[in-house]
């Protein structure tokens, strides 16, 4: 690990096999945490470049559990989170809304780690169960449409390195890959991130793979579609920029996608945006991000059309169902 630390305190980058070495060695247990810090801080430095993105996804891949769902025609909705914003839980939202429409969702998440409630904070709160076996999430995923894959269920490589970011309470790296490392390797994907060179660096991974994806970036900051602002959308298609309006949608406020101060409160919110009680903001940008993805798995359908797949399914209670048919999958 020295070496590569070396390459790296003296500004080298590094290639695809070195950046899997180094990966598998934090993985494996074999960096201590004054190595795994001065790692991570290295990235917070300068920008990752795509091999050494593409060598850390490939070794946390390799090292992940599988899930075994016996199909990868699913779709995540996910931010890389380290936006700071503390919005509700958008993107875990927007996949029941998926999964309400009718489209199967793996959802992969974990607790807060620079924000105040994740997806697995939330989820918990709610009695979504994590660490369950492979048939359990295959009876979810047929009877719910959803699955949910908690990281440290499935990434145990994750382990070591997972007190060195509590302490470091910063994002790191591990904040870019995590979008990137859905062990149940999704073949379609909806991907925030905290920055337009993230965007970028996403775009030219994901170019590189079958994935059909989008991967946005809102330009006040949020690593979603918030509505708040211009945003940029990348797709295999290429790169646009988007606006509240162009999607025929309300601009919203920063204070209006404002999330509970406490997984318990967070919940709540989580609650009353599935059972129909949300406000117009809310429910906006909660149907937008969930359009983005049916958008990748209906490349024929304009936004529009998604946009009312995604409003269906929330106002029927469709969505509200994939939830309590996920809890219940036990």
């Amino acid at each position: 690990m020295k070496h590569l630390l070396n390459q790296l305190f003296e500004q080298q980058l590094l290639n695809h096999a070195e950046a899997r070495e180094a990966m598998l060695r934090i993985g494996q247990g074999e960096a201590n945490a004054a190595e795994m810090a001065a790692f991570m801080t290295v990235y917070r430095m300068r920008p990752i470049s795509v091999p050494e993105l593409a060598g850390f996804r490939e070794a946390l891949l390799s090292l992940s559990r599988s899930p075994e769902l016996g199909t990868h025609d699913t779709v995540d909705i996910v931010g890389t989170g380290g936006d700071g914003k503390d919005t509700l839980n958008i993107s875990t939202l927007a996949c029941f809304v998926v999964a309400g429409a009718g489209y199967k969702v793996t959802k992969h998440g974990n607790i807060g780690v620079s924000s105040t409630c994740g997806s697995s904070d939330v989820l918990a709160q709610l009695g979504v169960e994590f660490g369950v076996s492979n048939s359990v999430l295959q009876r979810q995923l047929a009877e719910a449409n959803i699955c949910f894959l908690h990281a440290p269920a499935f990434h145990p490589a994750m382990r070591h390195a997972g007190p060195v970011r509590r302490e470091l309470g910063v994002r790191t790296f591990f904040n870019i890959l995590g979008p990137l490392v859905n062990p149940a390797r999704p073949k379609y994907q909806v991907a925030g991130t905290f920055s337009l060179e993230l965007l970028r660096l996403y775009h030219y991974l994901l170019q590189q793979t079958d994935t059909r994806y989008a991967v946005v970036h809102a330009l006040d900051g949020y690593d979603e579609l918030s509505l708040t602002a211009a945003a940029k959308l990348a797709t295999p298609t290429g790169e646009q920029l988007v606006s509240a309006a162009d999607l025929g949608l309300t601009t919203t406020t920063p204070e209006e996608l404002a999330g509970g101060k406490t997984p318990a409160e967070s919940a709540k919110l989580f609650l009353a945006v599935l059972d129909g009680q949300a406000t117009r903001a809310q429910r906006d940008v909660v149907t937008a991000n969930a359009a983005l993805a049916i958008s990748c798995l209906e490349p024929t359908f304009s936004f529009a059309e998604a946009l009312a797949a995604a409003q269906e399914s929330l106002d029927s209670g469709r969505a509200r169902q994939a939830l309590t048919r996920l809890v219940a999958a036990i």
